[in-house]
């Protein structure tokens, strides 16, 4: 049930709610005591309160409050899990994965977080086929060891797994009470409802109310014994999907914090206001299909050559402002075994390629949603400037832009031949790319077979199976400096991830899989 609120609507028309009850509605000043409440506005993608069913950047965020995770990151540091719930060992092997809880902690309701509730949790992600979360389990096996220990095995290598353990959408819940309401580890589990409104976890916060189309609001977990220390009690979550107008919120004092802030906006920021800046780890790139049927022009490598070096990758970063750089490869530069330099503009190269081509001056239509920015980096202007660079490079280009709802049907079914994407990844490891291999997920997109390309398969697979991090890092820059040699993709840019808040709050830290942790959120 929502409290004390009312209907606000915003001069570009945009609907919100705000909340009034205990919320800040600017920085403290001389003796006022800090405040309690922070609003954070949010372009707002929320399915569900099921941490186990959720896969969109909200639902992160929120079940990252809400429940806790077997293992965790520090702050911005991707590079290696901490502990979360547990501990963790592991065989030479890199097959067995041994978890020891902390025997203290204890849910929302006071109850003890056992063993139990950790094989329950996994098991139902497992056995929920039709969860867009279930493939984090593929080829995991659970078992109890005690009351406190858990053991995962896996058939073959897999260093990923304690990243995997970071994901929310693994987090551990109240197994008692989650079967009590419908839960189960197959197929029949009917949880999702109970969840919807009720809290499951040991997180910092408990669920008070939620609205999937408009806001969410958290309250303090009275029972939480964790680690974090948060400063606010009540958090709300708003939706408010245009940039512009989180800008206005923020320096109107009407939230306190605006995620999805462009680089040209961050820089016209006025006083009062804090912005946390960094590459994200989205990569923004061109797909080239490699399916002579769907486009006789792009599946040559001659032209995916000419392409690759016709580009000014300078100018095209000018398009992303504060924190965003050039892509490097389709590994971001903050993950293990990305590029240390990204290509850089050769004419020369791109038209001796592009006469090996055989292009004799067709028009290549190119395809893009233009209405999903993706970290303040609009597709049209990126996709005006490439037709642009490509035309002075003697490429002719169409620019076919389209609503993302109907580009990504194209895109995912491998029926485009020349577009622009992204890909962000799931949980905070380099093997969420290995899907751009050849005959992997995103390489079947680009019309990219094993049969083309053996070796990069064969990269591939030595870098999912390595044992050792040496060994798995000299993996990954492989396998990136062939897909950058050989690859249907031409990676672009890694936008920045621009974080505003008002300048009385400290502690953002940016996540690639949750964006912001709000228990790190303190009061100056």
């Amino acid at each position: 049930m929502r409290k004390n609120t009312r209907i606000v609507t915003t001069a570009l028309g945009l609907t919100v709610a705000l909340t009034l009850t205990g919320c800040a509605a600017g920085a403290p000043s001389g003796d006022a005591a800090a405040p309690t409440s922070v609003v954070i506005d949010t372009a707002f993608t929320l399915e569900t309160g099921d941490p186990g069913r959720n896969y969109v950047p909200t639902g992160y965020m929120v079940s990252k409050a809400v429940y806790e995770t077997l293992l965790d990151f520090k702050g911005s540091d991707e590079s290696t899990p901490v502990d979360g719930l547990a501990s963790y060992t592991q065989n030479d092997d890199a097959t067995e994965f041994t978890f020891t809880l902390d025997a203290d902690r204890v849910f929302s309701d006071g109850t003890p977080v056992t063993a139990d509730d950790v094989v329950f949790s996994l098991n139902r992600v497992k056995g929920m086929t039709e969860s867009k979360a279930n493939f984090l389990m593929e080829g995991i096996e659970v078992t109890k060891v005690d009351d406190h220990t858990v053991l995962l095995t896996t058939v073959t290598p897999s260093l990923k797994l304690p990243a995997l353990m970071t994901n929310p959408s693994l987090a551990i819940l109240n197994s008692k009470v989650v079967i009590e309401n419908g839960g189960t580890t197959d197929n029949t589990d009917a949880a999702e409802k109970f969840l919807n409104g009720t809290s499951a976890g040991s997180g910092p916060y408990i669920i008070d109310s939620i609205d999937f189309e408009s806001q969410v609001v958290l309250t303090e977990n009275e029972k939480y014994n964790g680690a974090e220390d948060p400063d606010f009690s009540r958090v709300v979550i708003r939706s408010v999907s245009e940039s512009a107008t989180q800008k206005m919120n923020l320096e109107g004092g009407d939230s306190q914090v605006a995620i999805d802030l462009s680089g040209d906006q961050v820089a016209g920021l006025g006083k009062g206001v804090t912005v946390t800046s960094t590459p994200s780890a989205q990569t923004i790139f061109l797909l080239l299909n490699q399916n002579a049927d769907v486009s006789p022009v792009t599946s040559k490598p001659e032209f995916v050559s000419a392409v690759r070096y016709a580009l000014d990758y300078d100018a095209l970063l000018e398009l992303a402002g504060a924190g965003s750089e050039q892509a490097t490869g389709v590994i971001p530069p903050s993950f293990l075994g990305a590029l240390t330099d990204g290509v850089k503009q050769d004419l020369a190269a791109s038209k001796k390629a592009l006469a090996a081509s055989g292009y004799a001056g067709e028009t290549v239509t190119l395809e893009y949603p233009n209405d999903y920015p993706v970290g303040g980096v609009s597709f049209t202007p990126l996709a005006e400037r490439v037709q642009s660079q490509l035309a002075e490079a003697g490429i002719n280009i169409e620019l076919a832009p389209a609503p993302f709802t109907t580009q990504i049907d194209e895109y995912v079914n491998g029926r485009e031949g020349f577009s622009i994407w992204f890909w962000g990844p799931d949980y905070a490891d380099s093997a969420n790319f290995l899907p751009f291999a050849a005959g992997a997920k995103v390489g079947l997109r680009a019309g990219w077979t094993a049969e083309q390309n053996p070796s990069v398969v064969a990269l591939a697979a030595a870098a999912e199976n390595a044992t050792s991090m040496d060994q798995r890092a000299g993996a990954f820059s492989a396998f990136a400096q062939s897909l950058q040699e050989q690859g249907p993709f031409v990676p672009l840019i890694v936008p920045g991830s621009n974080i505003a808040t008002a300048d009385f709050i400290s502690g953002v830290s940016y996540n690639s899989t949750w964006t912001m942790d709000i228990a790190e959120l303190q009061a100056k």
